[in-house]
C-alpha cells in the first residue's frame, strides 16, 4: 500500500474513533460530577449518583441495536458510508447535552431529555467502532496487521483524554460557574471536531476487503442472520474477550472518579489528572502493543495482559486506600496504563480474523458491543451497588475486576493465532478457531 493513502486511512480510523469516544466519555465523566446533582436530583446522594451512572449504562444497552443497523449498512453497503453516519449521529446528539436545561428549570423533562439524546449516542457509538477498527485492518499489510488494528483502539484513549482535559480546564472555574455552564463548554465545542472529521474521511475509498466480497457476489444478504446462522460461537468469543477489557476500564477511568473523591476524600482535580497521566500512557503504548503483536502473537499479549489484570485486582485498592496522591497516580498508571494497553491493542484485530468479510462488520460490533453492555456501562453502576451493600468495602469491587478476567481467559481459549495469514484467506473466517469438534466452515457463503 502507498504511503500516503496508508497515513490517510490511518488519521481517518483515528480522527473518527478519537471524536466518538470524547463525547462519550464527556457524558461518563460528567455524570459523576454533574448530572448526579442537576438532572437527577435525589434527597440520598449515593442514589443521585447511581441514578447518573444508569443513565451512562443505557446507551451501553443500546449499543448492539446500533451495532446491528450500521453493521448491516457496513457489510451491505460499505464501510465509508456508515462511518460518515455513525460520526454525524453521535456528534449531534453530543451537541444538544449542552444546551439542555436542568432539572430546576424543566422538571422531570429535564433527565428525560438527556436519557434520549444518551441514547442516540449509544445507537451512533455501537455501529462506529466496527467501521473504524475495519477501516485500518482491511487496508492493513498482514505482516503489520496487528498494528493497523491498534490505532483506532488508542481513539478510545484519545477521546477519554480530550474529555478529561476539557473537564479539568473547566474545573477550574467557581463551583457555580461550572456546575450552571461550565461543564456544557466541551459539548458545544465537540462540534468542531465532528466537522473536522466528517472532512477527514470524505477523502477515503472503500476497504480492499469488502470490494473482494462485492466482486465475488459474496455480501450476505441479511449480515446479521448469516452471522448468527454460520458464525455464532465467535459472537460468543469475542463478547467473553470484551469483558476484561471493558469493567476494569470503567472502575480506572470512571468509577475511580466518584469513588476517589467521595470515600477517599481525594479532589476532583487531583483524581481527574491521574486518569489524564494514566490515559497518555496508555495511548503511547496502544501502537508499541500492536506492533509487537505482529512479531509474537496476538492471543500472547491479550493472556499476559488478562493475568496481570487478576493479580493487580486487590494491590490497585490497596495503593488508593494508602491516602497519598502519589499513590493514586501510581495506581492508576499501572491499570489503566499499563496492564490494560496490551488487552486492548489486540482486541480489534483478533476479532477481526476470526470472521469472514462478508459479515465481519457485524461479527466484531456484536460481539463488542454486547460485551461492552453486559460488562462495560454497568461497572460503575455494580462497583457502586457492591459498595452500598458491603459497607464501602472494596473486596466485592476487587473480586468483580477478577471474575472479568476469568471469563475472558475462558472465552479466548479456543482462538488460534492467525498474524501470519491473509485476513481473507480460505483459511480465514471461523476456521481459525478450535473448537475440538473438527468442523470445516470454509465452504461457507453468503
Amino acid at each position: 500500500m502507498e504511503k500516503k493513502l496508508e497515513k490517510k486511512v490511518l488519521i481517518a480510523s483515528l480522527i473518527g474513533s478519537s471524536i466518538e469516544w470524547f463525547d462519550y466519555f464527556l457524558y461518563g465523566t460528567v455524570a459523576a460530577l454533574v448530572f448526579n446533582q442537576m438532572f437527577f436530583q435525589s434527597d440520598d446522594p449515593a442514589v443521585g449518583l447511581m441514578l447518573a451512572y444508569a443513565s451512562f449504562a443505557l446507551a451501553f444497552f443500546i449499543r448492539p441495536l446500533g451495532g446491528v443497523i450500521f453493521s448491516h449498512i457496513g457489510d451491505r453497503i460499505g464501510r465509508k458510508k456508515t462511518l460518515v453516519l455513525t460520526l454525524s449521529l453521535m456528534g449531534g446528539a453530543t451537541v444538544l447535552m449542552g444546551f439542555l436545561p436542568t432539572y430546576d428549570n424543566i422538571g422531570a423533562a429535564a433527565p428525560i431529555l438527556l436519557i434520549v439524546l444518551r441514547l442516540i449516542q449509544g445507537i451512533g457509538l455501537g455501529g462506529e467502532w466496527g467501521g473504524a477498527l475495519l477501516l485500518a485492518v482491511e487496508y492493513a499489510p498482514k505482516e503489520r496487521r496487528g498494528f493497523f488494528g491498534s490505532i483506532p483502539q488508542m481513539g478510545v484513549t484519545i477521546g477519554m483524554l480530550l474529555g478529561t482535559l476539557a473537564l479539568s480546564i473547566m474545573t477550574l472555574l467557581p463551583e457555580e460557574a461550572f456546575l450552571s455552564w461550565g461543564w456544557r463548554v466541551p459539548f458545544i465545542l465537540s462540534a468542531l471536531l465532528v466537522i473536522f472529521g466528517l472532512w477527514i474521511r470524505k477523502g477515503i475509498d472503500e476497504t480492499p476487503s469488502f470490494k473482494k466480497a462485492q466482486e465475488k457476489g459474496e455480501i450476505a444478504k441479511i449480515p446479521f442472520v448469516e452471522t448468527m446462522r454460520s458464525h455464532w460461537k465467535e459472537v460468543l468469543i469475542a463478547v467473553g474477550a470484551k469483558v476484561v477489557e471493558t469493567a476494569p476500564f470503567y472502575i480506572f477511568g470512571t468509577f475511580i472518579v466518584s469513588y476517589a473523591t467521595t470515600q477517599l476524600g481525594f479532589s476532583r482535580t487531583v483524581t481527574l489528572n491521574a486518569v489524564t497521566i494514566a490515559t497518555i500512557v496508555t495511548t503511547i503504548l496502544i501502537p508499541i502493543m500492536g506492533k509487537l503483536s505482529d512479531k509474537i502473537g496476538r492471543k500472547k499479549l491479550y493472556v499476559g495482559g488478562t493475568v496481570l489484570m487478576m493479580l493487580y485486582a486487590f494491590p490497585y485498592f490497596w495503593l488508593l486506600h494508602q491516602n497519598s496522591a502519589l499513590l493514586l497516580i501510581l495506581a492508576t498508571v499501572l491499570g489503566l496504563g499499563i496492564i490494560w494497553a496490551p488487552i486492548t491493542a489486540v482486541l480489534g484485530t483478533m476479532f477481526s480474523e476470526i470472521f469472514k468479510s462478508n459479515v465481519r462488520y457485524t461479527g466484531i460490533t456484536l460481539g463488542y458491543q454486547i460485551g461492552a453492555a453486559l460488562a462495560g456501562g454497568t461497572a460503575p453502576l455494580v462497583a457502586t451497588a457492591l459498595l452500598n451493600a458491603y459497607d464501602n468495602s472494596y473486596v466485592p469491587v476487587a473480586l468483580y475486576i477478577m471474575l472479568a478476567a476469568a471469563i475472558s481467559l475462558i472465552a479466548i481459549a479456543s482462538v488460534r493465532d492467525r498474524r501470519n495469514q491473509d485476513l481473507d484467506s480460505e483459511t480465514g473466517g471461523n476456521t481459525s478457531l478450535h473448537t475440538g469438534l473438527g468442523q470445516n466452515h470454509t465452504d461457507q457463503k453468503a
